[in-house]
């Protein structure tokens, strides 16, 4: 039997994509790609969403690589931090990889004009030359708006059973849920962090002044962040889990702020603090504490020193708007 590989997210069009394929009686392995940026805690649901449409499901994690297409991407960034274009090359290409005895072909739930950096007919060709699956990708949910790919050149699918959906409204793929019965998908958001303005923002703080290691792109997803100077960064926790979690991600050459006695944010610092800089780091953290009227106690570690405390009041809002990436 045919087996086609899908570019999987789990997203309303992967799923409907998956499904139209099934429905004609063919195969499908799915491939979810994960990526520094992806959203967190998708994983085991994309593995359910798969689950549900009884296809196999891979991950593969795209890692330095793809740290690298952002840092200086061929093609450039969309709206915010997204180099859609590299992103969806880079893919293919891992995907391409699956043509040599398992797949015959590859489907992905890109629909035309829907997005306007990366699914549009030029975007579409040049994706194809760049990854080398000319004819070889198939998009079901705009096929009959797009060029004949080889699987309906071969009869392999029938065409005639694809559909011309395009734009950004999704009252078609809607409807379509409402006929098969599907419920379980990841709404139509979108989950690449780097579509974010604050998370991009926060990545240009860090590809400026930083190394681009995971754990730091990691923090970049928790948390306030602050630059105090070139050189200097405060991560400081909204709540309880965000604190735990950033405990989890501090390294040795860390500092550790912690408010005593009243309740309060955990804030790591990174980078050379003075004693000026020390003083910025726990006004900004007693500004998030429960007590604001009075001075607040805070502990803080240098790495393989003694814990100092220092009290500090809480800064204006106005003043960390100066430092606030």
């Amino acid at each position: 039997m045919m087996k086609a590989l899908a570019l999987f997210s789990g997203g309303l069009d992967s799923v409907l994509t998956a499904k139209l394929i099934l429905e004609q009686g063919l195969e499908v392995l799915a491939v979810n790609f994960i990526t520094p940026f992806s959203a967190s805690d998708n994983e085991e649901r994309v593995k359910q969403i798969a689950a549900d449409l009884g296809i196999e499901l891979r991950t593969i994690a795209l890692g330095d690589e793809y740290i690298e297409i952002v840092k200086s991407p061929k093609y450039g960034y969309g709206k915010n931090l997204n180099p859609c274009l590299d992103c969806r090359i880079l893919m293919f290409r891992q995907a391409k990889k699956f043509l040599r005895g398992e797949v015959s072909f590859i489907i992905t739930g890109e629909v035309l004009g829907q997005r306007p950096m990366s699914q549009h007919k030029n975007a579409f060709r040049l994706i194809e030359k760049e990854s080398g699956l000319e004819g070889l990708i198939l998009r079901p949910l705009s096929a009959k708006l797009l060029p004949l790919t080889v699987p309906e050149k071969e009869g392999w699918v029938d065409r005639e059973k694809l559909l011309n959906i395009q734009g950004r409204s999704r009252r078609m793929q809607i409807e379509l849920t409402s006929k098969w019965g599907i419920s379980n998908y990841f709404s139509p958001s979108g989950g690449c962090l780097l579509t974010d303005p604050i998370f991009s923002q926060r990545m240009r703080d860090l590809l400026r002044y930083q190394d681009t290691s995971l754990n730091n792109i990691n923090l970049l997803k928790i948390g306030r962040h602050f630059r105090l100077s070139p050189r200097t960064k405060l991560i400081v926790g909204r709540d309880e889990k965000e604190n735990n979690l950033l405990t989890d991600l501090v390294k040795k050459d860390n500092i550790c702020f912690e408010p005593l006695e009243v309740k309060g944010p955990i804030g790591i610092g990174q980078g050379n603090f003075d004693d000026s800089l020390i003083n910025l780091a726990v006004q900004i953290i007693a500004r998030y504490c429960d007590e604001k009227e009075k001075a607040i106690e805070i502990s803080w570690k240098l790495p393989n020193e003694e814990v100092e405390k220092i009290k500090a009041m809480a800064m204006s809002e106005k003043k960390i708007e100066e430092f606030r990436i």
